[in-house]
């Protein structure tokens, strides 16, 4: 039913194609300008709309870059409830700079995390006020070309590769095919634990990178799931009944992670960046009420939980957890990324930025 709905979408698919072809020629042929910084920014960005892994792959890179650079984030804060530029600190919430940012504020809280509709407007501001800057990672901007990053990392989902996509809305892509060849990473998502070499390579071929291209492919790694206020870490039980409560893209890889490891599970779902409210909060209690068993928790990911948090009175006493998830390199490709990136943040000379350490 939904294949046959997007099929009569597909004229509008070629409209929207025609108008994205036309703004990426007019900024390839310069008539609309790109700003480019003397500066290392990496951008993390995909073609298609959600669940490609952005945010985690940008907490990735920070990871690499602790005790060696100071880095910041700049995004767009999506469904944030503020305008303009801000610079998240010890009284921000996830309405203020969107519940990505303030995921990040919250595991990296000694980096600047900071949000701007226009990013050209935003980068300047950053380094205005945070002169020790030595590196930013743009998340989720590949699609806004009015900056031309250094560094462009490209994610596509194993289960949704934008070669097998279409233009939005027939298809979940928001930029055109041939827009991935202005990165020069291009990372395969999501993929099953057990991707075999052959099939690796079949996807290489069919992404047929071109010469300054690599090609990595990661999986998600689930770590023990955490209260969401004090913390405690909680092991799965297979004797376990779960309220899975999400507003993400792609729940699938959470539902086969419940689906081998507890013993049953209802989910509420939620559309993706969804702002909780008390309705939805009474909704979750009586869904939760209703799970006749003594060993019962309710989940989260991470994006909902900081999304959640502003219910900490309500919910304190409840077994709620997050989930914790990340990026895990398959065919040992973790310490060619890490050169990869490290190399391109060395290639500026940031001595001068060092020097106010």
């Amino acid at each position: 039913m939904l294949k046959s709905f997007r099929f009569i979408l597909f004229p509008f698919s070629i409209m929207y194609g025609c108008i994205i072809r036309l703004r990426n020629l007019m900024f390839d042929k310069k008539i609309l300008r790109s700003a480019t910084f003397n500066f290392p920014v990496i951008c993390v960005g995909n073609l298609a709309v959600g669940g490609t892994g952005k945010t985690p792959m940008t907490e990735y890179i920070l990871g690499l870059f602790d005790g060696k650079y100071k880095p910041a984030t700049l995004s767009r804060g999506y469904k944030r409830k503020t305008k303009g530029f801000a610079i998240a600190d010890e009284n921000t919430t996830a309405i203020d700079i969107g519940d990505e940012p303030m995921q990040i504020h919250e595991k990296f809280p000694w980096i600047t995390v900071a949000v701007a509709e226009e990013r050209v407007i935003g980068i300047p501001q950053l380094l205005y006020e945070k002169p020790e800057t030595q590196v930013i990672i743009l998340d989720d901007a590949f699609q806004h070309r009015e900056v031309r990053a250094g560094l462009n990392i490209l994610l596509t989902s194993y289960q949704n590769l934008f070669t097998r996509d279409f233009l939005l809305p027939a298809g979940d892509l928001r930029d055109v095919r041939a827009s991935s060849k202005r990165a020069q990473v291009i990372i395969v998502t999501k993929c099953k634990p057990h991707l075999d070499d052959d099939e690796k390579n079949e996807i290489i071929n069919e992404i047929n990178p071109l010469p300054y291209q690599k090609v990595f492919f990661t999986q998600i790694a689930y770590s023990e799931p955490r209260h969401l206020f004090s913390k405690e870490k909680r092991i799965f039980d297979p004797e376990s009944h779960v309220l899975l409560v999400c507003g993400i893209a792609d729940p699938g890889p959470i539902k086969e992670l419940l689906t081998d490891n507890v013993a049953t599970y209802e989910l509420l779902l939620y559309r993706d960046h969804h702002i909780f409210n008390t309705d939805d909060l009474n909704e979750i209690k009586k869904h939760f009420s209703k799970i006749e068993h003594k060993n019962k928790m309710i989940l989260t990911t991470e994006k909902d939980g900081v999304r959640l948090a502003k219910f900490e009175k309500e919910l304190d006493q409840l077994p709620i957890y997050v989930l914790p998830m990340a990026h895990q390199f398959l065919f040992d490709g973790e310490t060619q990324f890490a050169n990869d990136v490290n190399s391109f943040v060395e290639s500026f000379d940031l001595t001068d930025r060092i020097k106010q350490d």
